[in-house]
């Protein structure tokens, strides 16, 4: 049985520079074409990858907090594997990501657990871009939208 295509924000996270620990927060804004403002990533060079939305259940069933992989968004309930590129993801009433690949997992994985890296290939999150920008919230519902 598949899961529902509509989930919850469960995280949410800034990545304020290389190697420094995520900061929690409890609400985010999503800038159009950069990411969320405030975090490293959000930069126009970067738009296709400037978004990295992962969810609990994987986390959990590898042993990882959220937060772990450095994603900004984590959700619940959403089946994000089953997305694809040009998937478009809802949060709350305001931001829409469009989804553009699958994040490969690098080397520092292994830094959290020894072996991470391979165990968490094809299940590292997806990779978006903010197609339109908002505020989201933990506990925004979150729903899926397939690109035709």
């Amino acid at each position: 049985m598949s899961k529902p295509a509509e989930g919850r924000v469960s995280a949410l996270w800034l990545n304020k520079g290389s190697r420094k620990p995520l900061q929690p927060v409890d609400v985010a804004a999503l800038i159009p074409g950069k990411g969320a403002a405030g975090d490293r990533h959000a930069r126009a060079d970067r738009q296709r990858r400037s978004v990295l939305v992962m969810d609990e259940e994987t986390l959990s069933a590898l042993e990882l907090a959220p937060g772990d992989v450095r994603e900004q968004i984590t959700t619940a309930g959403i089946d994000i594997y089953s997305l694809r590129p040009g998937d478009r993801i809802a949060f709350g009433n305001q931001a829409v990501l469009q989804i553009t690949m699958e994040c490969e997992p690098c080397e520092r994985m292994d830094e959290l657990k020894d072996g991470l890296q391979e165990a968490i290939r094809g299940r590292r999150g997806m990779l978006a871009f903010v197609e339109r920008g908002g505020r989201i919230t933990v506990g925004d519902p979150v729903r899926i939208a397939r690109s035709e």
